[in-house]
């Protein structure tokens, strides 16, 4: 019988030992591997195959970095992710959703894993769809008062491009190219490129337009 493998990140040592302890009593479920943090979850994502992450979506004391965490890692791994809480918050869960999960288990729920794990490997849902297109939905909202100049530049920094490639690319001088990324970095409310690409990404709106 083939295994769902199942990669767990969570900042609690205790919780990744009993929850792998659990769920490989599962015949259908394996626990291939357990990030701590962030970093150590994206490498993870670059290394191992996995089918589903249980991801805990407060790594740390000061914030719900887990989001971020998952948005990374679905660029990196196509993956199902299950969002762990202990947050009664729909604010945080429903970034969550945004940002690419397709379910979310209350940590005291733990009995009701397996049967969530089963379910987002074999049934893709509506939700899923509808937050596909969602995520599309709001990265263009998020990105519409660029000029059709400025969101090819935008585009090219998100795909790694470095200013002198993108002035190659576009046949752009320099002082040219300084002023779009300006303007559009004003627009985003940002300082740097890299922080107006984070900035979409966080929102949960990591979906690269399709290019015709």
């Amino acid at each position: 019988m083939s295994h769902i493998k199942v990669l767990i990140v969570e900042d609690d040592p205790d919780w990744i030992k009993a929850m792998t302890a659990f769920l490989n009593k599962e015949k259908d479920i394996l626990v291939v591997g357990a990030a701590t943090g962030s970093e150590e979850a994206v490498l993870l994502a670059q290394t191992l195959s996995f089918d589903v992450v249980l991801m805990d979506i407060q790594l740390t004391e000061s914030g719900h970095d887990g989001i971020y965490t998952a948005i990374e890692m679905i660029e990196i791994h196509p993956a199902k992710i299950i969002i762990l809480t202990s947050l009664n918050d729909d604010h945080v869960i429903t970034q969550a959703f945004t940002a690419g999960a397709v379910n979310y288990i209350d940590k005291t729920r733990f009995m009701d894993l397996p049967h969530a794990i089963r379910s987002a490997y074999h049934h893709p849902t509506a939700m899923e769809a509808l937050l596909k297109e969602f995520t599309r939905l709001k990265r263009e909202e998020q990105l519409k008062g660029l000029t059709a100049a400025e969101r090819e530049v935008y585009d090219l920094i998100e795909e790694g491009y470095t200013q002198s490639q993108i002035e190659k690319k576009l046949h752009k001088a320099e002082s040219t190219l300084k002023n779009q990324v300006n303007k559009m970095l004003k627009k985003l409310g940002v300082k740097s490129s890299k922080e107006a690409v984070e900035l979409v990404k966080r929102k949960g709106l990591f979906q690269r337009r399709d290019k015709g």
